[in-house]
């Protein structure tokens, strides 16, 4: 993960360092050296730091509060002096060229700089631990008369490795928070780990602890499959993501491999398709929208169970006729102010309801995150109530 962007960290931590001491602590006549090496001493051992973790073969090391710590710290310290230098920087260039003699600029990255810690701060503590229940309405005019106010949880992303000690607790308050909604069926799209199928050993009797009359089903996410760990062999890899399907399974899930479910109600029923996860490049591509639908009769209502939302354009929608697919993936971005994420900016459906043609996609903003952090984008199980449109 670091070694992807080793050097623009690099830089991060150097540059305002570096203007710092030309632009003032060089300027300081008494306890010149000291304070100079006091700047520089952070941001070498943050520097250090980065090199250890770059040099980790696989997404992240097995211990992951070395890059859970690292990565804190650079939120309530670099990133603040970052963008402090930045601010101070344009406003003495300012100063220069218009001739003034207070640099707002100051003030300005100071405050900025405040404003990031707390961000920093509240994200990894409370706004981590909270939970949110949205209910959806969706009507449907082909949805079988017997499952009209049919109720679904849908939730995703849990990422079940970032949830350690008396951070467990919070896992037994998102099944109790499902249990609580009284579903029909729960659905599951995708990313129940961080990296490898060993997470969930701690986890298992919380998460068998979900029930709905039509049971769990899921499918898998990115980080379900081997791609995180590319140094072990792929003996290793298959074993591993041949466990993380059968955990599921042990805790009474159905785990859907491209392929579907039919639920009946008397002559009625509606079909539970999961395609296996499908991204663009370097993730896993492996999920097949027709190899779900084979055998589905045409005009039969399906929901279509996808982790990666990128599929409802690319692979869904045009080879397909799934109603209604549920997504994850994204997690909203897990950083929103006033109700935005910057994921909204470039575009991106980052979660909530999707409409196109008569058929809708939501994409859940998940439970958790590989990085324990979430800010302005509250976690979040779903009720969906589908209804027979008239």
């Amino acid at each position: 993960m670091i070694a992807r962007i080793i050097i623009p960290l690099i830089l991060l931590l150097v540059l305002p360092q570096l203007y710092m001491d030309l632009h003032y602590t060089r300027h300081k006549k008494h306890g010149r050296r000291w304070r100079r090496l006091l700047g520089w001493l952070p941001v070498a051992l943050l520097c250090g730091w980065a090199v250890v973790l770059a040099l980790e073969p696989n997404f992240a090391p097995d211990n992951k509060s070395l890059l859970f710590w690292f990565l804190l710290f650079l939120g309530i310290f670099a990133v603040p002096r970052a963008l402090y230098a930045l601010c101070s920087f344009l406003g003495w260039r300012w100063c220069k060229w218009r001739h003034k003699r207070i640099n707002w600029g100051n003030m300005i990255g100071f405050l900025l700089g405040v404003f990031v810690v707390f961000v920093v701060v509240y994200g990894a503590t409370i706004g981590f631990r909270k939970l949110e229940v949205r209910h959806v309405d969706i009507a449907a005019a082909d949805l079988p008369a017997a499952f009209d106010g049919y109720r679904i949880v849908h939730f995703s992303d849990i990422h079940v490795g970032s949830y350690t000690g008396s951070d467990q607790q919070l896992l037994q308050k998102m099944v109790d928070s499902i249990n609580a909604q009284l579903p029909d069926a729960i659905m599951f799209t995708g990313d129940i780990q961080n990296m490898e199928p060993q997470e969930l050993y701690p986890v298992m009797q919380i998460l068998s602890g979900l029930q709905a009359p039509d049971g769990v089903f899921s499918v898998l996410g990115n980080h379900d499959y081997a791609y995180y760990i590319p140094s072990a062999d792929d003996a290793v890899k298959t074993a591993n993501e041949r466990e993380t399907v059968n955990r599921q399974r042990q805790l009474g899930w159905n785990v859907l491999l491209n392929e579907h479910h039919a639920i009946r109600r008397g002559k009625d029923s509606i079909v539970v398709a999961g395609m296996e996860n499908l991204s663009p490049a370097p993730y896993p591509h492996k999920g097949n929208a027709r190899e779900a639908m084979s055998g589905v009769r045409k005009g039969a209502f399906t929901i279509m169970l996808e982790h990666d939302p990128w599929a409802w354009e690319t692979d869904i929608l045009p080879n397909s006729d799934a109603q209604l697919t549920l997504s994850g993936h994204t997690h909203g971005g897990q950083f929103a102010l006033f109700g935005r994420s910057p994921m909204e900016l470039l575009n991106r459906r980052g979660g909530g309801l999707y409409s196109e043609d008569g058929r809708n996609m939501y994409v859940s903003k998940g439970v958790g995150g590989f990085i324990p952090f979430r800010f302005g984008a509250t976690g979040e199980v779903v009720v969906i109530t589908l209804h027979r449109a008239k």
